[in-house]
């Protein structure tokens, strides 16, 4: 049997997308979709449906998909997923669902998350956001975050009929999702329009509340609610502890991706502009340094990424990878990090790495790097972006005595999600410390599971 090829998605060209923010993947027109969709072999086993942390039934979807029942899809889609067009977007499908998927094994699985990207965006583009379910329960749940995980928990415990009410430190919702992820990779309108959705159905959102200053936990209850979800993510930034990061230019990726993405300092007329420089030096080699490296590249800037491994063992999405050299991001791989020169003003001038070679597999499997003696060298450059990871914000640590955390500062949870705390749970970031949006998600869909559970019993 000769297999069909896998359909690609259409992208903007790269020389035409380092000049502007639009979004890079353009998506499936209807018979593109329903083209990709006809792959599909509608398995008996689908170990994709297992390899997706919050279960979609993929082929039921994906069947809806060829019959040209696209609300169908959408509602097949959402009885797992309240985030369909941003999971669609920033999943790592080919790690999850389309890493399971049987065609995989011939080397072209099912396009699962462009097809759910198509069904979500068709759904907005032609209907409204339902307003069911009704509120049809007692008890009233908060929400710490409306984060992936905060919003997923929303979700499911609306969908299950309870009050609930999120709580976010920031002006609007959405947490990493608008902070974080640029507007070519995730439009903000794509978030804000499924945030909108939620709060349709009954959900509350409460912005510029700091819990665990305005507010701590224990005071929650105090108020009413029977249940309290901690999604709060893993917002402080890490950095390297070497010689120079204080320099002027030199910025954590959280601060300059938030200082674009969320408050527009890359325009002229903004009160505190962000330096953007003409060379810049990124550490680190995740999505984060990715998308750090590809909003600097359309600043016009000329940019490095600095990482201490190989190619392969680059951690980013591997598209995000060859999008940023489309785009003309130089990978200058092997490569550590020393310390960080400035000039007589306190401005980075110029970045000290060591060549690396790799050695035996270290504690994560990976080779180990290891500093070629004598291999020093320097590269000159005007501002750097530090994205060698994040942890959880200590705030409702410092608040929240009761509350067991681990030596990194992450919430210690049970397998369902409850923590050292009755009838507080926690999920994402804020427990394992930074990963994928959709694992945020499927922690926060077991939450609320388990949150139901505990309620019911009261």
């Amino acid at each position: 049997m000769t297999l069909k090829q896998r359909v690609p998605m259409p992208l903007q060209d790269a020389q035409e997308r380092i000049r502007n923010f639009d979004e890079v993947a353009l998506g499936y027109t209807i018979e593109q979709a329903q083209q990709e969709a006809d792959r599909c072999l509608n398995c008996r086993n689908p170990r994709c449906v297992t390899g997706c942390p919050v279960n979609i039934n993929i082929p039921a979807f994906i069947h809806k998909i060829t019959q040209g029942d696209y609300d169908g899809a959408y509602e097949i889609i959402t009885q797992s997923n309240s985030l369909p067009a941003v999971c669609g977007r920033v999943c790592p499908q080919e790690n999850q669902c389309e890493g399971s998927c049987w065609l995989g094994m011939k080397g072209g699985s099912v396009s699962i998350g462009n097809l759910e990207r198509f069904v979500a965006d068709y759904y907005n583009s032609h209907s409204h956001c339902a307003t069911d379910p009704a509120i049809t329960k007692q008890s009233r749940v908060a929400i710490v975050g409306a984060g992936p995980s905060g919003l997923a928990c929303a979700g499911e415990l609306n969908r299950l009929g309870y009050p609930v009410t999120i709580f976010e430190a920031l002006s609007i919702g959405g947490g990493v999702l608008n902070y974080g992820i640029p507007e070519f990779r995730l439009p903000k309108r794509i978030v804000n329009q499924e945030i909108d959705c939620l709060l349709t159905k009954g959900v509350q959102l409460i912005t510029n509340r700091v819990i665990g200053r305005n507010e701590n936990i224990q005071e929650l209850f105090d108020e009413g609610y029977k249940a309290v979800f901690i999604g709060t993510g893993a917002g402080l930034p890490g950095f390297l502890g070497i010689k120079g990061e204080e320099l002027k230019g030199v910025y954590s990726a959280n601060e300059y991706l938030t200082r674009v993405n969320l408050m527009h300092a890359d325009k002229p007329d903004y009160a505190t502009p962000l330096f953007i420089g003409k060379k810049v030096v990124v550490i680190g080699g995740g999505n984060v340094a990715m998308d750090g490296a590809r909003v600097a590249r359309r600043l016009g800037a000329e940019v490095h990424i600095v990482y201490r491994r190989a190619f392969e063992q680059l951690p980013a999405r591997h598209e995000e990878v060859i999008h940023a050299q489309e785009e003309g991001i130089i990978f200058d791989l092997l490569t550590n990090p020393v310390s960080i020169v400035g000039d007589e003003k306190g401005f980075v001038s110029r970045i000290e790495c060591q060549r690396m070679t790799l050695g035996q597999p270290d504690a994560s499997g990976r080779a180990r790097p290891v500093a070629v003696k004598g291999s020093n060298f320097f590269i000159d450059c005007d501002c750097i972006i530090v994205a060698v990871g994040t942890t959880p914000n200590p705030l409702i640590r410092m608040t929240t005595p009761n509350l067991q955390f681990n030596k990194h500062g992450c919430v210690v949870i049970q397998e369902n999600g409850l923590t050292s705390m009755q009838g507080v749970y926690a999920g994402g970031d804020a427990v394992t410390g930074a990963a994928t949006v959709i694992s945020a998600m499927g922690a926060g869909k077991i939450a609320a599971t388990s949150i139901d559970e505990y309620l019911s019993s009261l």
